[in-house]
């Protein structure tokens, strides 16, 4: 009675408090939404939502909260401006209510200016749903209004999977207990990847919940997951950020997120004791028949290992038994083992490896950075995580060139930022190319944007430098800041050279080529050039791949305004007002 009362305080006066935790878009690692999230007083025993949403429930109150908790999630999402979607919780059994009204969240919208095409209704379930027609009808309505639809905590609760299937949501949310943890559990991983396949094959995207720690976004990022939420970005807040890309992984070294690291594989399996009576051992082995391999450690370090398969061969003699009752494992362990840091890249550890003395080894040992012993790895959760690395890195490369394209390049970008060293981004862009592929047809202009490819690349000095292919003519390069003028000016001049190559000979003694315009006006295009825009970047002067990307769209076209092959320099920042510009044709480059 007194909670009842309690609520319908609540109710009437209006007292909750809104909290929005932003959820991510991986690959562009942006903010893509908001969840709203509702609280009680913070004096009240109602300050849980759980504990309120199941006194709403008891006490007949339950559309009331619902309808509630939506306009003061709507009113505080829009008076905070806050960009994205806006995920509103909804209790699926408050859209069969009888009491139910229906359009009272588009008139909340309406209310505050804000479109439906904005907001994604996400099912919230602590009870069953009983009929699924209805629930059908429900979806259907907010759909014909714009709305989009969300399923939370999948594999938890009532039957979620069944509800996936019958509701066909346009995103799903996978329970917090799959997540914790994955980088150290390759048979989650496996689950999470198998859910991934259905999510694409259903068009539904999935947002993991609960990512904590660095290691479970790794895992999370190489498993091409697209969306993500948890503490490790930002926890719920009145106030929460607008940016969270300088708290993403894309700071840490840019290789070992790249590849994906030993950690990835590592499954935690407590080790043994120097000292560990024989028989102790044994009887392990026997309770655990699943463990290939135990790791003995010594103050926490590895000094050997025991294989199951060879240590109880020693057993298979009758006297064994007595012959090693009294040992301890010291004088059985195998001291020929691989141990790997648990940073080790990858394809850095497939090489340790296969280059071991006996490729028999399936296991491996993993230690910190203070060699004290993590867990064991195994050679077939390593191939699997490479897989998906390259499926990865296929699916997200440009078709033509094999080059990485946008998501990439977004992420190669914001490592650099995250780093805090300055760097160039240079926009490579070719001038009359659409006339020449009109007019020698798109094979031969395929061979042109794959002869500037390998041009760049050829350019390109070892790790240090990235390039990426954004589509068509288009090139992203990034390289260190000291020689970024002069990796422009060479591939400029190399490019003038090759250029007249791709025309045939009586074009390259005209110097381009005339061909019709849409008014049917001939028109003369001369040898196609190239365009380059150079942008300094300092974590201050830009603080995400977005504000580059921006920047090099206003520095191209200014790029293109100057005839022939040219370099645009962004010269308002300071590390490059040292520097001389060369001029590269009978214009000097335009610049800023």
């Amino acid at each position: 009675m007194q909670d009842a009362m309690l609520l319908e305080s609540i109710l009437c006066e209006e007292k909750l408090n809104t909290l929005f935790q932003p959820i991510v878009d991986a690959s562009g690692q942006t903010i893509f939404g908001y969840e709203a999230l509702v609280r009680g007083p913070s004096d009240s025993p109602l300050h849980s939502p759980l504990t309120l949403f199941d006194t709403a429930a008891r006490t007949g109150h339950l559309v009331e909260l619902d309808l509630l908790c939506r306009r003061l999630a709507i009113q505080r999402f829009v008076s905070l401006g806050l960009p994205g979607q806006l995920f509103l919780n909804v209790m699926p059994t408050s859209l069969i209510e009888c009491d139910f009204r229906e359009g009272l969240t588009m008139t909340f919208l309406d209310s505050v200016g804000m479109a439906p095409e904005r907001v994604v209704i996400e099912l919230t379930e602590h009870t069953p749903i009983h009929d699924y027609d209805l629930m059908r009808q429900a979806v259907a309505h907010y759909r014909s209004m714009g709305f989009r639809v969300a399923l939370d905590d999948l594999g938890a609760g009532y039957s979620s999977l069944r509800h996936w299937a019958e509701l066909r949501p346009d995103f799903v949310k996978i329970d917090r207990h799959f997540v914790s943890d994955i980088d150290h559990d390759p048979l989650k991983r496996q689950f999470l990847q198998s859910l991934l396949e259905v999510s694409r094959s259903l068009e539904c995207s999935v947002i993991a919940e609960g990512i904590e720690t660095a290691g479970e976004y790794h895992c999370l990022w190489t498993l091409n997951c697209p969306f993500l939420q948890g503490y490790y970005f930002s926890r719920p807040s009145e106030t929460p950020p607008r940016a969270i890309s300088h708290l993403l992984p894309a700071n840490n070294n840019a290789d070992s997120l790249s590849q994906g690291s030993a950690a990835m594989v590592c499954r935690h399996v407590a080790p043994i004791e120097r000292g560990t009576p024989v028989l102790e051992v044994v009887e392990r082995f026997k309770a655990q028949p699943t463990i290939r391999c135990l790791t003995v450690v010594e103050a926490g370090r590895p000094i050997g290992v025991v294989r199951h398969h060879d240590f109880l061969n020693l057993f298979t003699n009758p006297f064994s038994h007595a012959l090693y009752a009294r040992r301890t494992i010291d004088e059985l362990l195998d001291t020929h083992m691989i141990v790997t840091g648990e940073s080790t890249p990858l394809e850095t550890l497939s090489q340790q490896i296969t280059e071991a003395a006996s490729f028999e080894q399936q296991d491996f040992v993993i230690v910190d950075e203070r060699l004290q012993y993590l867990g064991m790895g195994n050679i077939l959760d390593l191939l699997r995580e490479i897989t998906a690395l390259q499926v990865r890195s296929a699916r997200h490369a440009n078709p033509l060139t094999g080059l990485p394209g946008n998501v990439l390049i977004n992420e190669m970008m914001t490592r650099w930022l995250g780093r805090g060293e300055p760097f160039a981004a240079i926009y490579c862009d070719l001038d009359n190319f659409k006339a020449y592929n009109d007019a020698y047809g798109y094979a031969h202009g395929d061979q042109v944007i794959n002869a500037l490819s390998c041009l760049l690349q050829q350019h390109a000095r070892g790790e240090s430098d990235f390039i990426g292919h954004v589509g068509g003519d288009d090139f992203i390069m990034i390289v260190p800041i000291e020689r970024a003028q002069h990796t422009c000016e060479t591939i400029l001049s190399d490019f003038e050279y090759l250029a007249p190559s791709f025309y045939s000979q009586s074009d390259r003694r005209q110097g381009g080529l005339w061909i019709r315009n849409r008014q049917g006006e001939k028109t003369f295009y001369p040898i196609v050039t190239l365009s380059i825009a150079l942008q300094p970047v300092t974590s201050a002067s830009h603080g995400s791949a977005l504000d580059i990307a921006n920047s090099l769209s206003e520095l191209k076209h200014r790029a293109k305004l100057c005839l022939g092959n040219s370099l645009f320099i962004d010269r308002r920042h300071p590390i490059l007002r040292t520097t001389e510009a060369l001029p590269l044709d009978n214009e000097a480059p335009a610049v800023i």
